[in-house]
């Protein structure tokens, strides 16, 4: 039997001219009325919006959480499975011989400020504070809630959280859209990676499909991201001195529970305001220009926070946090993967609560990545070409994750060593979590110089700015890929001020119907169906490495350059 080349052309029809030229008409306009609609229907039904995501939430979490937990664990088998896989580890993701475009430091800037950088301002120091207070081992009995024995649990939790699991998700949307489009040539954009298993006929209503999909999931998925900046953002501000941010101490939600502190109406408009408007102009600029610079500054302001943590706060206790927690989250690493907790249905039973707690924490984050995934895996594949596959794995999954694990070890590891044994009694633990770390740093630095506190959460803002900022526009671009049919270049500035505003006003429309939770509700449904098509990626990149060996063999061409634009419609 003849092995033909791979396919190397897949042609999406675009507009030639008017509004949308350069842009597929069915993807833009279904994505972007799925879009209004929820934006609408959420601002002008808050109530009604709020209890339906709700419920939605609940069959979701009922029926689909073992899902999430299990293709997140295939996810990572099939990255580390690539690298060390002789035959695609040496891959080059573009042509043969071809050198990346950005040094090391910039590949880790804008990898690690698009991928989860903005969380690391909100969750290293809030997650291990959270699972110090709850975690699986304090509800099993096995540990103490806010007891030194629970500390080692609560690293576990967190490294698992934003470990290899995070970035394996994002790995496999980079892997197959490099290679896919840099050795391929074909379009940059979702549909491109699934070829070996639907060819040519993803130039129709399946590719459309499988793009809307991608489309919804990015702006719910930055949304989420976006969603926790806000509240971090202003908590932020009220902290530096500009005030009427906030709910007041009366405020209360639905359930009769405080929300002090947290963003009001205004608030939420001040902050989306400054946050969209600065990163539309960014994404005005492209990648090589607003976000690679934005990209550096926050990574070298990063490097200045955690400085400061590691030499001033808790630099022993951290260091401990940092080796034993990593020890024992590999140890755990391959029975948490793949453990599901059951509920008997019994309210506060501990099974019940075993199950709760899974859905509001590795659930919820896997969805998150999983919803994030087509943004930061198309960021990663056009910042990342040139690479090797082993090379990229290592680069966007070990060398991140070490990085989260650091942020945790010594931001959450001093915020825990002051509730533990410094005195902190409870300052750190009553702050809302993106006012954790403004709390752990004025507790800090207030007893010495009062300006000094002011200072360091001044830098906090803007490194979350900047975090912010570096997400939102790389979205935007992202969005804007992926509806013109994969095309890199300049896109229409209509389109961009169009998807700027959208992603404001969903974190807006969101935050007011329910909350940070309405947006985590609405991402876990936008992450599902996109979590088939990741699965159906990871088996096509599969199958087109295990061909590509067959043709080295056989003498047939494997990239674009060698087969000189020849298509064929095999695989």
């Amino acid at each position: 039997m003849t092995i033909k080349p791979p396919l190397s052309d897949l042609p999406i029809k675009t507009a030639d001219s008017g509004f949308y030229r350069g842009f597929s008409v069915d993807v833009t306009v279904i994505s972007k009325i799925i879009i209004s609609v929820l934006v609408v229907w959420c601002i002008f039904w808050p109530t009604q919006s709020g209890r339906i995501l709700g419920d939605l939430n609940s069959v979701i979490l009922a029926n689909f959480a073992a899902w999430y937990i299990w293709v997140v664990a295939f996810f990572i088998i099939v990255c580390l499975g690539l690298a060390l896989w002789p035959t695609a580890g040496r891959l080059n993701l573009g042509q043969p011989g071809e050198e990346p475009e950005f040094s090391n430091f910039s590949w880790f800037s804008m990898m690690f400020g698009a991928g989860i950088g903005v969380g690391m301002l909100t969750w290293a120091v809030a997650e291990p504070v959270a699972h110090f207070q709850n975690n699986p081992s304090v509800i099993s009995g096995e540990t103490t809630a806010l007891g030194a024995d629970n500390v080692r649990d609560a690293y576990v939790w967190s490294f698992l959280h934003w470990g290899l699991g995070a970035w394996a998700c994002y790995a496999v949307a980079g892997l197959a859209l490099a290679f896919f489009s840099y050795r391929r040539g074909l379009p940059l954009t979702i549909r491109s990676s699934l070829t070996p298993l639907f060819g040519k006929s993803l130039s129709g209503i399946i590719g459309h499909i499988i793009d809307i999909v991608a489309v919804v999931a990015t702006i719910l998925g930055v949304a989420q991201t976006l969603g926790f900046g806000v509240d971090q953002f202003v908590a932020g501000l009220t902290r530096i001195g500009i005030g009427g941010l906030v709910h007041g101490a009366d405020a209360v939600n639905a359930a009769g529970e405080s929300i002090t502190n947290t963003p009001n109406t205004f608030g939420i408009v001040v902050a989306l305001l400054v946050i969209m408007g600065a990163s539309t102009l960014s994404a005005l600029s492209g990648v090589g220009k607003g976000i690679k610079w934005l990209s550096n500054i926050n990574m070298v302001l990063s490097i200045v926070l955690l400085g400061f943590f590691i030499l001033f706060g808790a630099t022993f206790f951290g260091a401990t946090a940092f080796f034993v927690g990593i020890w024992d989250y590999l140890i755990a690493l391959p029975g948490l993967s793949f453990n599901v907790y059951q509920s008997d249905g019994v309210e506060g039973s501990e099974a019940f609560l075993l199950a709760q707690w899974q859905g509001w924490w590795p659930v919820f984050y896997w969805a998150w990545w999983i919803a994030f995934a087509p943004f930061v895996g198309l960021f990663l594949a056009r910042i990342s070409r040139g690479r090797t596959i082993r090379e990229f794995v290592l680069g966007a999954m070990i060398v991140p994750s070490l990085m989260c694990f650091v942020w945790f070890a010594w931001a959450g590891g001093t915020a825990i060593d002051l509730e533990l044994n410094g005195g902190a009694d409870g300052v750190i633990l009553d702050a809302g979590n993106g006012d954790k770390i403004f709390a752990m740093t004025e507790f800090m630095l207030a007893p010495i110089a009062q300006a000094l506190a002011w200072g360091m959460a001044v830098l906090i803002v803007v490194l979350l700015m900047t975090f912010l900022v570096t997400s939102a526009d790389s979205a935007v671009l992202i969005v804007n890929t992926i509806n013109a049919a994969g095309d890199e270049g300049p896109k229409a500035r209509p389109h961009i001020l169009f998807w700027g505003g959208a992603l404001g006003l969903v974190v807006a429309g969101l935050l007011l119907s329910g909350g940070t939770s309405a947006i985590q509700t609405a991402m876990v449904i936008g992450a599902l169906p996109f979590s088939v098509v990741m699965v159906m990626m990871c088996l096509a990149l599969i199958k087109a490495i295990w061909n590509d060996g067959r043709r080295e063999k056989a003498g047939v061409p494997t990239t674009i350059g060698e087969m000189d634009g020849a298509a064929t419609p095999a695989e």
